[in-house]
């Protein structure tokens, strides 16, 4: 039987007690390819033989690359743990500056990447770094394809040098190195070793409903992120197929096709899954209409576990059949369970698509904690909405006197790679300093109350803590994105981003004589006039100190790209406020 210390022990388990026919799935020219159990094993001696004949050393380091989710992915970590290198996952949307310091303070000898638009972002900088090669799941001109790696590490005779190598890795080797998206300035390089992601891991396996062989699971946000690497080891201890989706756009389209039963989300997708839902639940006429909005209201007084009572419930029954089972049927009609993690989640959107059969659990966690410190579950009265759930068990959370969460266990990790400065500026003793601000209620569920760094005061001593406000404004269906801002100024304000696509409906609907383009709609009075009434509407929720006095309307869409996002959907508050200078000069000129 094999003891899990080690993350390539995870397929060896998945062997012993499972064995899955499907236990990774890619579409590949319009079919879903399936590997099993053993051929995933198989393919990741194979590379690892490879890499041996490479040379590659024990603790070097191996970028990889990837736009999207998929099974050489998995294939490639497994293979370069194996030998005792770590897997350095890299973000594919940052720039190539950003992969030029990512590969050479990791130092990284080779790089897997995905497609020729990866492969020329790297080329870019390669010269500049310590890459020896690079390999490509796709075909690619002028690039290795990783393929080849397979033909070298044909030969099953070195078989015995990967098998010394991997008794020679320890728990408390090195694993990977994660570098943190960050909002300010470069990235971290966070390390982690095995112990501190398989501890994880067997800790948070007990709050998923899995089920052997039954189960299917919808992957699709980023392998580089811990978040869902760790849930794609979860799923092999499990025993349940993972399908990697095409790309996030198209999900619905997946969804229908594998029919998932749990999948993984972050917040910003179920608000735009939500929005798109209700644009088109305005559009109804009649007794639909009345019926979908009926639903809606429902939804948001939804408690769990029956605590609204028999006709509460009855009335819930009557809206999943008449309502929800529609949105429910859009992502397979078999999803149960979405896990939330990356960023709070509203709790009106909570309360809505748990109303619609499809439970949420929301979680939480860093990189720093590979990642996961307290998740829901619905089972044993582990779920209450507007929390994170409670922590699990090998977690140990302090709230220090200003508010701050400290974590210690086994997850936290070994420290910022060649940064023991920044590391030492983090923990106190085993305590890691998250950064965060929450509380522990009566129960034990933990509620995540802001950002310690993101909270600021106004000029008149007023504490803002601007995550609050910013989530009820999202509630909006005109607004995409919003930041408020006032650090040391008179009042808060605010910059938003519109929801184009909604506007433009909502410009139709209303026979508005508006320019469809963003310039046309940010000067329409229309438009400015509906957006205070939202702002207007989030006011009557705050106290006075808190209202939003001034806004500015945007002329572009926050993204990645722009450098408005991290990879991880956060805001670049620094970035987003020198991008707009103008805008919050004009809010603060008068």
């Amino acid at each position: 039987m094999t003891n899990i210390t080690r993350l390539f022990d995870f397929p060896y388990y998945q062997l012993e007690n499972h064995n899955l026919d499907a236990a990774l799935v890619s579409k590949k020219n319009g079919e879903w390819e399936k590997t099993s159990t053993k051929e995933y094993i198989d393919r990741a001696n194979e590379l690892s033989r490879a890499l041996l004949k490479l040379g590659v050393k024990k603790d070097e380091k191996i970028a990889v690359i990837s736009s999207t989710n998929r099974t050489e992915w998995c294939i490639v970590d497994i293979g370069v743990l194996q030998v005792g290198a770590q897997n350095i996952p890299i973000y594919p949307t940052i720039s190539s500056e950003d992969y030029g310091y990512v590969l050479n303070h990791s130092e990284a000898t080779y790089c897997f990447v995905s497609d020729k638009e990866v492969f020329e972002k790297v080329m870019k900088v390669k010269a500049n770094t310590k890459l020896k090669d690079v390999f490509s799941f796709d075909e690619i001109d002028d690039c290795k394809n990783y393929t080849e790696l397979f033909e070298l590490g044909k030969d099953a005779s070195s078989q015995s040098e990967v098998e010394a190598r991997k008794a020679e890795v320890t728990e408390n080797d090195l694993a990977t190195i994660i570098y943190t998206s960050g909002t300010t300035g470069k990235p971290k390089g966070v390390m982690l070793t095995h112990k501190n992601i398989t501890q994880n891991i067997l800790a948070s396996i007990p709050r998923l409903p899995l089920m052997k062989g039954t189960t299917r699971v919808l992957s699709f946000l980023p392998l580089c992120h811990i978040f869902e690497r760790v849930l794609i080891y979860i799923y092999q201890h499990a025993g349940v197929t993972v399908y990697f989706a095409e790309s996030i756009e198209t999900i619905g389209a997946n969804a229908q096709e594998i029919k998932p039963n749990l999948m993984s989300v972050v917040p910003r997708l179920l608000e735009k899954v939500f929005n798109k839902i209700y644009a088109k639940g305005t559009e109804l006429t009649g007794i639909k209409k009345a019926l979908f909005f009926w639903a809606i209201r429902l939804g948001e007084r939804f408690e769990p576990y029956g605590a609204n009572g028999f006709w509460y419930e009855l009335k819930l029954k009557i809206a999943r059949k008449l309502i929800f089972s529609k949105w429910k049927a859009a992502l397979g009609g078999e999803l149960h369970t979405m896990v939330s993690g990356s960023a709070a989640l509203h709790p009106r959107l909570s309360r809505i698509f748990c109303a619609s059969g499809m439970m949420v659990m929301e979680g939480y966690g860093l990189t720093e904690t590979s990642p996961v410190v307290s998740v829901g579950m619905h089972a044993n009265n582990l779920f209450k909405i507007g929390t994170v759930g409670k922590p699990i068990s090998n977690v140990e959370i302090k709230i220090a006197d200003d508010g701050e969460i400290l974590i210690k266990g086994p997850n936290v990790m070994k420290g910022y790679y060649k940064d023991p400065e920044r590391t030492a500026s983090v923990m106190t003793g085993e305590y890691f300093h998250t950064g965060d601000k929450g509380e522990i209620d009566a129960d034990g569920f933990l509620k995540i109350t802001g950002r310690k760094k993101e909270m600021f005061k106004t000029s008149g001593g007023k504490y803002i803590i601007p995550t609050l406000i910013e989530n009820e404004l999202k509630e909006s269906n005109f607004i995409e994105q919003v930041m408020v801002i006032g650090e040391n100024q008179k009042m808060p304000a605010a910059l938003i981003q519109l929801n184009f696509e909604f506007i433009n409906d909502w410009i139709d609907k209303k026979n508005y004589s508006i320019d469809k383009n963003p310039t046309s709609i940010i000067a329409s009075s229309e438009v400015q006039e509906r957006i205070q009434i939202e702002i207007d509407k989030c006011n009557s929720r705050f106290g006075k100190w808190e209202q939003i006095k001034r806004f500015e309307i945007t002329p572009d869409v926050w993204c990645i790209e722009g450098g408005h996002l991290t990879p991880t959907m956060k805001m670049k508050r620094s970035v987003i406020i020198k991008i707009y200078d103008d805008l919050v000069q004009k809010i603060y000129s008068n």
